[in-house]
């Protein structure tokens, strides 16, 4: 069978990837101020790990596309919470210290700025691809 629009696959997967990471980070900022997550803790800060998926192949069969990328998994950040005087807080304990997460909200969109441009660097590949496959039948139309 021909494929006509190679890559694509791959291609598709880091769009998954990449969403997946732009969720993680999306959390990370909505939470940046959570001082009590349901375990009763801080909120803590989380990562997407991703891994190389290797295809395997026949003999016989086209190697152009060695693998994919796909998320691993979803890793806790071992960052301590930061403590801040806030006597006023309903979580605050007997001295006035609250226990906030250690999120930096400019290091989180720097990571959601480089995960945007990722996904559209993988959507311009698509789109890229579709226009390709569009110009190979046109010119089968022609013969």
């Amino acid at each position: 069978m021909i494929n006509i629009l190679p890559g694509v696959q791959s291609t598709s997967a880091a769009l998954n990837a990449e969403r997946m990471r732009l969720d993680v980070i999306s959390q990370n900022i909505a939470n940046a101020n959570t001082t009590k997550a349901p375990d009763g803790k801080p909120y803590q800060r989380q990562h997407v790990v991703f891994e190389t998926v290797l295809k395997q192949f026949q003999p016989g069969e086209d190697a152009g596309v060695s693998g994919t990328v796909q998320v691993g998994r979803i890793a806790n950040d071992n960052r301590p919470p930061r403590l801040v005087h806030n006597p006023g807080h309903p979580d605050a304990d007997a001295s006035g210290m609250v226990a906030m997460p250690d999120i930096n909200i400019h290091e989180e969109m720097v990571d959601l700025i480089a995960a945007s441009r990722s996904f559209e660097a993988n959507l311009a590949v698509v789109k890229n691809a579709r226009a390709l496959a569009m110009q190979e039948l046109s010119i089968g139309k022609r013969s």
